[in-house]
């Protein structure tokens, strides 16, 4: 669910060459660097055994929330990480829980914001940035790393007693036998959101039904429609700076008036109904078909934004009303009934990576067939556009 610098963004520094032995006697990586103190969401430090643990708090500041801001806008985001190590929360001691997370930080505020009023130890793991779902898939957030931070962190010697609690979505890239043989510590597998995180502790460890199912309602999808929309928006601005002057030549040169009366009146009724339709088209795909998922027809992503778009593009000219019956409205029309489902159906598809139930063979296929399409269709709208704005001069002429 990409990163560069932030307030929160760290500089990769140099590993300190230090063997580290596993119980079976397996050399493994070198010792790993203690989280930095100064980090910006770092209140404090904790002394331990193990000598000082940089210390945090439950609640967000301004600074980490206009950091999620950023991140959800794909501002720098793919650099929006922390120190990987070992973290207190409040005060923990050796029989506090043991919270396993992704360096990606909003994968570690969401973790902490969860847990308000209590004392845990945070142990995160080096997933080069990733969230936790997407890096076990990826192998960042599994076993070997998980492994390397208990044997590097001092987490068996503060936390003695207690319970190592790994997030469900991180399940996949974790072997918890194999921690446990190697550590000697058992995993426990916390619920799938964050925010059910009281309820399980409070209940013994035990997670509801609820708790191990995935939604993608609304609210889970809206919050991804910022990522999708940056996306989109950073082609259209010099596509549209194109559509907007060539619309607004053409019309000027055909059209009745002349001079800046002439010019203003170009630009509002051709050049800026040109860049209305693209960002119809971005709207369609990044917006109302997340939104509007679980409702709409067909299977296929990028059908579905295409089903989308050919609505958006219809509404859009209808309010043009434009002359269909003359060759300049016809062509204008077909155009913008191409490139708006084309375009629709691209940034739909891209949702594809965001979704929780689309598969990785079933997206290639996808792609394969809907991707050739897609690029005839905004080429093809891109001459029948090109041809309206010749046809409408000529008829001046």
């Amino acid at each position: 669910m990409p990163m560069n610098k932030t307030n929160n963004a760290i500089r990769p520094r140099p590993m300190i060459e230090l063997p580290v032995i596993s119980q079976s006697g397996a050399m493994q990586r070198p010792q790993a660097i203690p989280p930095r103190p100064d980090q910006p969401f770092v209140s404090g430090t904790l002394r331990t055994s193990v000598g000082m643990v940089p210390q945090v708090e439950s609640g967000l500041t301004g600074c980490d929330r206009w950091g999620s801001v950023k991140a959800r806008w794909g501002v720098w985001r793919m650099n929006y990480k922390i120190d990987p190590g070992l973290y207190a929360l409040g005060r923990p001691h050796e029989s506090s829980e043991v919270f396993i997370s992704a360096n990606y930080k909003l994968s570690f505020d969401a973790l902490r914001s969860s847990l308000p009023g209590r004392n845990a130890w945070i142990l995160v793991l080096d997933t080069r940035g990733i969230n936790v779902w997407c890096a076990a898939g990826k192998g960042t957030f599994g076993t070997e790393e998980l492994i390397y931070r208990i044997q590097t962190s001092g987490i068996k010697q503060v936390a003695q007693k207690g319970k190592l609690i790994v997030p469900q979505l991180g399940a996949p890239g974790v072997s918890a036998h194999e921690v446990r043989r190697h550590t000697g510590l058992k995993i426990y597998y916390g619920p799938v959101r964050a925010s059910d995180l009281p309820a399980y502790l409070d209940a013994g460890f035990k997670a509801s039904p609820g708790m191990r199912k995935v939604a993608f309602g609304l609210k889970d999808r809206a919050t991804l429609i910022p990522l999708e929309l940056s996306i989109g928006l950073k082609p259209f601005v010099l596509i549209a700076l194109v559509f907007l002057t060539l619309a607004t030549a053409a019309g000027y040169a055909a059209g009745d008036l002349s001079g800046v009366a002439g010019f203003v009146q170009s630009l509002r009724t051709e050049g800026l109904f040109a860049v209305a339709a693209l960002g119809a088209a971005i709207l369609a795909g990044a917006v109302l078909h997340p939104v509007l998922l679980p409702y709409l027809p067909a299977r296929a992503f990028s059908l579905q934004g295409a089903i989308v778009g050919l609505v958006v593009a219809l509404a859009v000219l209808y309010w043009r009303g434009g002359n269909i019956h003359a060759w300049p409205g016809l062509l204008e029309a077909l155009a913008w009934l191409l490139i708006i489902p084309s375009v629709a159906a691209y940034l739909a598809m891209n949702f594809t990576g965001s979704s929780t139930y689309t598969s990785l063979s079933g997206v290639k296929k996808e792609m394969r067939i809907a991707l050739p399409a897609e690029i005839a269709g905004i080429a093809a709208g891109g001459v029948l556009w090109m041809g309206s704005l010749i046809a409408a001069w000529r008829n001046w002429l």
